[in-house]
Formats: C-alpha cells, structure tokens, sequence
C-alpha cells in the first residue's frame, strides 16, 4: 500500500506525519530541523527518490534550506548559504519564503523565492541556488513594498510544458510573468483591485498584496488567486483576472489550491477581514467550486468550530492522490487532512508548535 506523506513546517522545527494504512492511522515524527522556523516546505518526486525540501530560518544562523533523500531520515545541508545574493548586489536574504521544484520536462530545476523579494534558481536539485538578476533589475522593483509579514517573493508556479514560461507572486508587489525563460518579466494584475489604495488608484499596474496563486496542470491557462482582499480566477494565463468571490462569506484570506485533475475546481479558507483575520463565525471551514467560482459551497465536515486560529498562505496544500487529499495546519499547532476531496476531515496532529507551511504527497 502507499504511503502518505505531510511534511508540516513549524515555527519550531518540522513534523513528518504519515499513514501507511489508507488514512485509517496515522504516525508523528519526532521534532526534525529543531529550533529552526520552518518557512517552506517541498516534495520533489521527479528522480528515482523523492527528495523532501525544508527552507529554514535560525535566529542565530539565518536562512538556509536543507535537503532529504532519505524521506527525513537524514538530512544535508550546504555549509555555505545556498541562496544568497552576489556581493555586488548589497542585500541579504532575511527569508526563503517559498521551494519549488519544477516540472517534470525540466529535471534538476528548482525554484526559491525570497525576502526581499528575490527569484533564484537551481539546476542541480537544490543544493545551490543562482539569483535571477532579470527580475531583481526590474524597474518596479524598488517600489515594491512589505506586507505585513514583510516583502516575500511567496509563490512560483513554473508552467507544466513551457519551460519558457513562469508566474510569480510577491507581497506586495503583485504577480509578475514570463514568457521568455526569465529574460524579461511583466507585471500580471489586469482587474486585481489593491483594496488598501485611494480609490483613484485601486487598480495600478502593480503593488497589489497577492496572498497566494494556484493552477491546475490540466489547464495551465486557467488560475485562481487569493489577494488580500478578493479571489479572482484568470483563463488567459494570469493576463486579465476576474473576480469569484460572490458566493463566499468573506472575500480576505491566504491559501488557495486549485484540483490539480479537475480544472474548474479550486479551494479556499476565508477570513473574515484584514483587519480582524478570523474565520467567519469562528468555524475552520474551506469552500470549494467545481465551476470556476460561479458558485462556492462549504466542505467542511469534521473541521472545528470555536476555531479562533487561522491557515496561512502555505499550510494550505493537496496531494495528487485520487481522489484528492487536502491538507491543512492551523497556528495553533493541528494538522487536518481529507481524503475525499474536501467532503470530511480529521485530524492528524494536534499541539504542534504554529505551523507555517504544509506540502503533502502520495509515495509508492
């Protein structure tokens, strides 16, 4: 039988929860990456093993990202900072928000985003990192400003057949999009409103706090988007978005994964506002569509009321299981999961430190 697999990056370290019995139990390591804040998490199943990716972040130490081939049993690290700006540049990597590995056409490549928001590139798996100078000199770059966790370069979302083209994600500096392998970037905001502008100026070619971005690989065109206030979903690639938020409780919110079998379908966690960042009615609840957000319905059976934690942007995720399982962590240390597309959840964690980011994966 296969394995499942949660990797659930902390505040404190990492958790590698498994179930090697079809859901029915499921197992906790013991805290891996120790005093160590937890970023970004990753699964790279394009070799003959996977290799498990963790970005972390020492109070003493600073960033680094360690990697696993050994499903966590080991774990290596380069001793010198394996994304770091050039000496010429005169910045410094505070974070590594987000590890990516690309698709299958493209072996070897990995992707991490940074703060300041930064994109560096890896062709040997992970273990050096390269800075993307192109979108670093971007013209804008200057004026990108911090959200309130800071200016993280969070998302990347290599295409799955285009190894030319690439979507990225910064708070709060928008979506930005290649088409050309990283030699020239665009910014990707068309109809996305920065609610926290004058009205004026609610719609600007960039700035937008964009929380988090997914796709399905089956319809690569096709996007959805979580922005700080709204869920958009774009059909052209990420040139134009439109809103999709009629239907939900609450338009705020972090995480978004999209079906990765069945365009159409995407998920979301609302909160209630920017300036409150509560679930509405203080009930953990995720709202799926299979339309393409014409319509939103609660999946949430199992999940807890009195629920005063949040979700963030990366402790939202799925697997590519059939059906689909999803995952979730909470900041008050839970993990819950659901093996049947959203329609019931349990629980497979419980007082783990906050967690920050969460990925998930069905191994052979």
């Amino acid at each position: 039988m296969s394995t499942a697999l949660v990797l659930a990056g902390t505040k404190k370290g990492l958790f590698l929860i498994r179930s090697t019995d079809g859901w029915a139990t499921w197992s906790v390591s013991d805290q891996l990456l120790g005093m160590q804040s937890v970023y970004g998490v990753a699964v790279d199943a394009r070799g003959e093993r996977p290799r498990l990716f963790a970005s972390t972040h020492s109070e003493h130490w600073g960033p680094a990202v360690a990697w696993s081939d050994d499903l966590g049993e080991t774990w290596s690290e380069v001793r010198e900072a394996p994304v770091a700006f050039p000496s010429d540049v005169g910045a410094s990597v505070e974070r590594v928000w987000q590890i990516q590995p690309g698709p299958a056409n493209q072996p070897g490549v990995v992707w991490a985003g940074t703060e300041p928001a930064a994109l560096f590139r890896s062709a040997d798996g992970g273990e050096s990192f390269t800075l993307v100078r192109s979108l670093w000199d971007h013209p804008h770059r200057p004026q990108w400003m911090p959200g309130f966790g800071g200016q993280a370069l969070h998302t990347v979302i290599p295409h799955p057949h285009n190894p030319q083209r690439l979507l990225i994600a910064i708070s709060a500096g928008g979506a930005y999009a290649t088409d050309d392998g990283g030699e020239t970037w665009s910014a990707s905001n068309s109809g996305v409103e920065a609610e926290f502008m004058p009205p004026e100026q609610r719609y600007p070619e960039f700035g937008q706090c964009v929380h988090k971005i997914d796709r399905s690989p089956l319809d690569p065109e096709q996007l959805f988007m979580q922005n700080h206030g709204g869920v958009y979903r774009s059909d052209d690639g990420g040139r134009s978005w439109s809103p999709i938020d009629d239907g939900l409780p609450a338009s705020f919110g972090f995480g978004i994964v999209a079906h990765p079998a069945r365009p159409g379908t995407a998920y979301v966690i609302p909160l209630d506002s920017s300036g409150h960042r509560n679930t509405p009615n203080a009930e953990c609840a995720v709202y799926r569509t299979t339309d393409s957000g014409e319509s939103w319905q609660s999946v949430s059976k199992g999940l807890p009321d009195g629920f005063w934690s949040i979700v963030l942007r990366d402790a939202f995720t799925c697997d590519a299981g059939d059906p689909l399982g999803l995952f979730l962590g909470t900041r008050s240390g839970e993990v819950y999961g659901s093996a049947d597309e959203g329609e019931s959840w349990q629980q497979l964690a419980a007082h783990l430190p906050d967690v920050l980011s969460v990925r998930a994966a069905v191994l052979d």
